[in-house]
């Protein structure tokens, strides 16, 4: 691989697989200017890490990367008491005996409804019928909205990750995105209204009644978090979903393994978070000159953190380019938490405050899949390939097995 190659994350060559260009930046190219994207590009996990957790990096850079489409500050923005109440405001819907009690039963309905939709098929693609839908179908069923809008929001979600991985500013992707914006508010702010005045059991009602030290969330701050959740949410476990279940049916041993003791999944789970997580990039901005590993970031800079290479970093991991659901290097017991040993969820302040709803997601879907469908294997003759640059995962994902009964 040429050093232009290994520079150019905007090649076709990087969208078809970004692998090779990591190991060329891991080994001999620590810090990159890429001029295209107006930005520092860093790869090694001890400088990623250092981004997300010492506070001179900044998250300012979302003003315009994510508020446009969010149309709106949302928590990921803050630093500070401000992001410590707004993230005390909403946590407490994602973890514990509130994800538990109010949420489980949604996540478990919600899968077996789409799997019921194929099982009798004997055949399925998991990305189409399954991973790609469920956490949005999740989602409107958490929020309390309109089952029927499901494909509405489905169209959203799409539109907003798109839009924040518009690395070469498309402007028909950052045109659809502005527009989603501008629909998801006209939807939200009636039905927002019409909760307020008409409580349920739902996250909408705990968004609308949420409050910290005298801060409550407003309309608008309510529809920000929402658009939020679709992106973060959504692609998260949609992509997880499907890379885990790609990386298991190429790996029929540990496949065999999580089959015969479930207790496994939240391994198969943490790894494919190491080893082909969801989210490839994430942007800070340092408010100061910082030393890291090849020269200096400039303040005010635009840093581009590799999620992706920073997880295969050989400094940091044994074997990196390996799937495998029992190396001792990533203990599980972090692996969800802002101690974790990847940096799929980022780290410290900004730890994904989802993490538990998606693992929650993930060991739902695995246990009714791997339920329905016992002996299921890849399409035989598919070639599996995946997509996307700053989120990635398999554009499909074919398979095969013996229908069972409902």
């Amino acid at each position: 691989m040429t050093t232009a190659q290994a520079r150019d994350i905007l090649s076709q060559e990087f969208a078809e697989d970004p692998y090779p260009t990591y190991g060329v930046m891991l080994e001999e190219q620590p810090l990159v200017w890429h001029d295209p994207m107006q930005s520092y590009i860093i790869s090694r996990y001890e400088d990623v890490a250092r981004a997300f957790r010492e506070p001179v990096f900044t998250s300012d850079n979302y003003e315009w990367q994510l508020e446009p489409v969010h149309g709106g500050r949302t928590i990921v923005q803050m630093s500070g008491r401000e992001h410590a109440v707004r993230r005390a405001l909403v946590a407490p819907a994602f973890r514990g005996n509130e994800l538990q009690r109010r949420f489980l039963p949604v996540i478990e309905r919600n899968a077996a409804e789409l799997i019921d939709g194929f099982r009798d098929a004997g055949r399925a693609d998991l990305v189409a019928d399954f991973a790609r839908r469920f956490p949005i179908n999740v989602i409107v069923d958490m929020l309390g909205l309109n089952r029927d809008d499901q494909p509405k929001f489905q169209r959203w979600y799409e539109n907003v990750i798109a839009f924040l991985g518009n690395l070469s500013q498309d402007p028909d992707v950052a045109a659809a995105g502005l527009r989603t914006s501008a629909e998801l508010t006209e939807y939200m702010v009636p039905v927002i209204t019409e909760r307020r005045a008409n409580l349920g059991d739902d996250l909408l009602s705990t968004l609308c009644t949420a409050e910290v030290d005298g801060t409550t969330m407003s309309d608008q701050d309510i529809k920000a978090f929402v658009s939020l959740l679709l992106a973060a949410g959504g692609e998260t476990t949609d992509k997880a979903i499907a890379s885990m279940f790609k990386n298991l049916l190429e790996h029929p041993d540990q496949l065999a393994a999580v089959r015969a003791d479930r207790s496994l999944i939240p391994q198969a789970f943490a790894e494919t978070l190491r080893y082909s997580p969801p989210v490839h990039m994430i942007m800070r901005q340092p408010d100061n000159d910082v030393e890291v590993t090849g020269g200096t970031l400039p303040a005010g800079v635009t840093v581009t953190c590799l999620i992706a290479a920073a997880n295969r970093d050989p400094r940091r991991f044994a074997d990196p380019n390996s799937f495998n659901i029992f190396r001792t290097d990533l203990p599980t017991t972090t692996a969800f938490s802002a101690a974790a040993g990847h940096l799929a969820f980022a780290l410290g302040r900004h730890f994904c405050v989802g993490a538990m709803l998606a693992k929650t997601e993930v060991e739902v879907a695995t246990n009714q899949l791997l339920d329905a469908m016992p002996d299921l294997q890849i399409e035989p003759g598919t070639v599996l390939t995946e997509q996307g640059v700053f989120t990635r995962g398999p554009a499909t994902l074919p398979i095969r097995f013996t229908p069972t009964p409902r």
